[in-house]
């Protein structure tokens, strides 16, 4: 793999001369995608010269060892250091999602379990902000339905970086997160003391760059608009602001009413949608080729149960992975990269393993 990567090393240097001609800036989506490429390919490039050096280190040394044998505690230190470097670059040329780079739209809904369900919901979120925190990342609340005991049914937050590095990318880090949270704790309102079990669903999607990416026919949507409501279901604005768009070819709902008004509600809504849009093409692609999927461990099915948050014994499980620890006080407060960095080695062990074996 190591002696293959010409073709990689010749698209680096192609890119880096696109990337200097002002007049690629002027289409920003397209500066950006070469961006993130470039920035992908840079690693490669520094990782093989790395190891290019080593190389030539260790002969160089090998040679003075042979007049000098005080050089030879220098080739064994050059030695160790030739397997990580390989290693190195051996999984950066694991292919990479092409939209590790993305920024994404993720959403929490409460589940089953009632109150309960919508506090951990809210829980979840608030954990997801705090982890964009500590990651230098900006976060945007598109929408939200709160419940009456400060909760949410369901709420939207766009999460975004400036980095142009796909292994730095929010979806790269996120993708792992859609699916079915369980919560086991004893509620706030459990006069007598028992455990709950209840759980919230999370849903990632990566955010389209541009709007022209994802076309999108007038013809297919049916856009009704409607009047706010709030917890409890009480109006909270007096004129139709609410909107709710539905994609006729593929039934994909998006309802907003966060804004007062109309035009920046279906702004919202669509900015929703084209996300949704993009992941539903992309799980057709999978769907139709197994082998293609974007990832090992992120799943199409969003009804899987894929991590447990136990209270009572301080303890986190992801069922997907097998990580556990007994740091859930920390992982709620946005402590969330060691669990994370479980998938993300989980999925590139699974896809070393197919190019060893020619897939």
């Amino acid at each position: 793999m190591i002696d293959s990567i010409q073709g990689l090393l010749d698209e680096h240097t192609d890119l880096q001369k696109q990337l200097a001609d002002p007049a690629v800036h002027a289409d920003q989506g397209k500066a950006r995608k070469l961006g993130r490429r470039y920035a992908e390919l840079n690693g490669i490039v520094e990782a093989y010269k790395r190891v290019n050096t080593l190389r030539d280190d260790i002969e160089a040394a090998r040679e003075m060892a042979a007049e000098d044998e005080d050089f030879a505690a220098e080739v064994k230190e050059l030695e160790a250091q030739l397997p990580v470097a390989e290693e190195k670059l051996r999984r950066l040329l694991i292919p990479r999602d092409p939209d590790d780079g993305r920024n994404v739209i993720l959403e929490v809904k409460g589940g089953e379990g009632g109150d309960e369900a919508s506090l951990f919901a809210a829980d979840l979120l608030r954990m997801y902000m705090r982890y964009a925190e500590s990651k230098g990342w900006k976060t945007e609340m598109i929408s939200a339905q709160s419940t009456d005991v400060g909760g949410y049914k369901d709420a939207q937050v766009a999460i975004k970086t400036n980095s142009t590095d796909p292994a730095e990318g929010v979806w790269a880090h996120l993708k792992y997160e859609g699916g079915v949270h369980r919560v086991q704790r004893v509620p706030a309102t459990e006069s007598q003391g028992r455990i709950h079990t209840s759980a919230a669903g999370v849903l990632v999607f990566p955010e389209v760059d541009e709007p022209e990416e994802i076309e999108i026919s007038q013809n297919d949507l049916k856009i009704d608009v409607y009047r706010s409501s709030g917890p409890g279901g009480q109006s909270v604005n007096t004129t139709d602001s609410a909107v709710r768009i539905t994609h006729l070819p593929t039934g994909i709902v998006v309802a907003m009413q966060n804004e007062k008004s109309q035009i920046q509600n279906r702004e919202a809504a669509m900015r929703v949608l084209r996300a949704r849009l993009l992941a539903w093409q992309q799980e057709q692609i999978d769907a139709e080729n197994a082998e293609k999927r974007h990832s090992q461990v992120r799943t199409m099915d969003r009804s899987e149960r894929i991590r447990t948050y136990n209270f009572p014994e301080n303890r986190i499980a992801d069922h997907r992975t097998g990580y556990k620890s007994y740091n859930l006080d920390a992982v709620i407060n946005g402590d969330l990269e060691a669990v994370i960095q479980s998938a993300i080695e989980m999925d590139e062990a699974a896809r070393l393993e197919k190019l060893g074996q020619g897939k």
